[in-house]
C-alpha cells in the first residue's frame, strides 16, 4: 500500500514526544490529520499544523467515534507512562483504552493500517545482546507500565488474527528529542546538579531511538503491504553505551561529566528494599532507585534490527552523536524562552 491511498490519519497522544513529531510530518506529507487530544492538552502547535482537534481520552466512546470516523490509517501512540504506581491504573489506558479504539476504528469499515508504538521494554527484564523479534515477550519481574505495554501488544495481535484488524507493531526503545518533557529533563536536572550515578559496567548499551529515525519506520510500516501481523524492533542505526549517552549529553549541555558508579548489585539491593518500603506505605512517586531504572541504566540493551532493515527498509542516517546534542540544545533554547 502506498501512502498515496491514505488520505486520513488519526494520531492518538498526539502532544507527546512520538505523537507531535508524526503529526508534524504526516501534514508535512499532505496527510490529512486528526488528533484525538485531553481537553486539558496544549494543542496549538497541532493547529498550527493544521491538525484537526478531537477533544476525549481513549476511555470515551463517543469521542473515540468521532475520531475514527473518516479515517484511513490509526497511529497509535497515546499510552500512560512511567516506572511506577498500580498495573490496574496502566491497564486502564493501555490496554481497556486500546480496545476500545480498536473496537471503533474497526467499526467504521474504512480503516486501512494500525500502527501501534510499543516498546523494546517488553522484553524480558535481563542483559539483553542481540535479541531479536523472536524472542517472547516478559509478563514476570516488570513495571505497570512495561507489563501493560505486553499486554496492549498482544490484544493488537488478537484482534488481527480474529477480526482481521491491519495492524503493524513498532517496538522502539528509549525514545529521545525535541519536545520531551519527561525523562531527559529529569536526567538533565540530575547532572546538573551532580545526584546522577551509573548504575554498574558504564559499557553496557543503550537501546536508544532518536524520534526522527522512529517516525521514519511509521511511515515505513503504514505503506508497507506484507508489514500486517509484523513485529518490528526500532532503534537507531548504532546503540551507544551508557557512558558515551551520558557524556553526550554532558558535553552539549556543557555540564560535569558524572564519575560515580553504584556497583549493580548494591543498586539491586537497594530497589528490592524501596520498592517494598514504598509500596507499604502508598508512596505515589517512585523511589530514586528502582527496577524500571536499574533496566533503563544497569543491564546491556542491544536489540537486533535486522528484520525492519530487510523488510521493511528501515536505514536512517541520523546518529546518536548528532541527533543527541540537537536534541539537548532544544532544551536549552526552551529554558532560555
Amino acid at each position: 500500500m502506498r501512502l498515496s491511498e491514505i488520505e486520513t490519519v488519526l494520531v492518538t497522544g498526539a502532544t507527546g514526544l512520538v505523537g507531535s513529531h508524526v503529526t508534524q510530518q504526516a501534514a508535512e506529507l499532505g496527510l490529512r490529520v486528526k488528533a484525538l487530544c485531553r481537553e486539558t492538552a496544549d494543542t496549538r502547535p497541532l493547529q498550527s499544523w493544521g491538525a484537526d482537534i478531537v477533544t476525549g481520552h481513549l476511555n470515551d466512546e463517543r469521542a473515540l467515534s468521532a475520531a475514527c470516523a473518516d479515517v484511513d490509517a490509526v497511529i497509535h501512540c497515546a499510552a500512560r507512562v512511567g516506572d511506577w504506581g498500580p498495573t490496574s491504573e496502566y491497564r486502564k489506558v493501555n490496554v481497556e483504552g486500546t480496545r476500545r479504539l480498536i473496537n471503533a476504528a474497526l467499526k467504521t469499515g474504512r480503516l486501512k493500517r494500525w500502527v501501534q508504538i510499543s516498546s523494546l521494554g517488553v522484553y524480558p527484564a535481563t542483559d539483553h545482546f542481540g535479541t531479536d523479534e523472536t524472542t517472547a515477550p516478559g509478563t514476570k519481574g516488570i513495571d505497570g507500565y512495561t507489563l501493560t505495554k505486553v499486554e496492549s501488544e498482544q490484544l493488537v495481535l488478537d484482534e488481527h488474527h480474529q477480526r482481521q484488524l491491519p495492524a503493524v507493531i513498532l517496538r522502539p526503545g528509549f525514545i529521545y528529542g525535541p519536545r520531551d518533557r519527561t525523562v531527559l529533563p529529569r536526567l538533565m536536572e540530575r547532572l546538573r546538579h551532580n545526584k546522577f550515578a551509573y548504575l554498574g559496567n558504564t559499557d553496557k548499551l543503550m537501546n536508544n531511538t532518536y524520534v526522527g529515525n522512529l517516525c521514519e519506520a511509521v511511515w515505513q510500516a503504514l505503506s508497507h503491504e506484507d508489514a500486517v501481523g509484523m513485529v518490528y524492533n526500532i532503534r537507531d542505526p548504532r546503540a551507544v553505551t551508557k557512558r558515551e549517552f551520558i557524556e553526550t549529553i554532558c558535553e552539549a549541555a556543557q555540564l560535569k561529566t558524572p564519575t560515580k558508579v553504584v556497583p549493580l548489585p548494591v543498586a539491586k539491593a537497594l530497589s528490592a528494599v524501596m520498592e517494598t518500603t514504598w509500596k507499604l506505605t502508598r508512596r505515589k512517586t517512585a523511589p530514586l532507585v528502582n527496577s524500571a531504572r536499574i533496566k533503563f541504566l544497569g543491564l546491556n540493551l542491544d536489540f537486533d534490527i535486522s528484520r525492519a532493515q530487510s523488510h521493511l527498509g528501515y536505514n536512517p542516517t541520523t546518529d546518536f552523536r548528532q541527533a543527541m546534542p540537537a536534541t539537548v540544545q532544544s532544551f536549552l533554547q526552551e529554558d532560555a524562552a
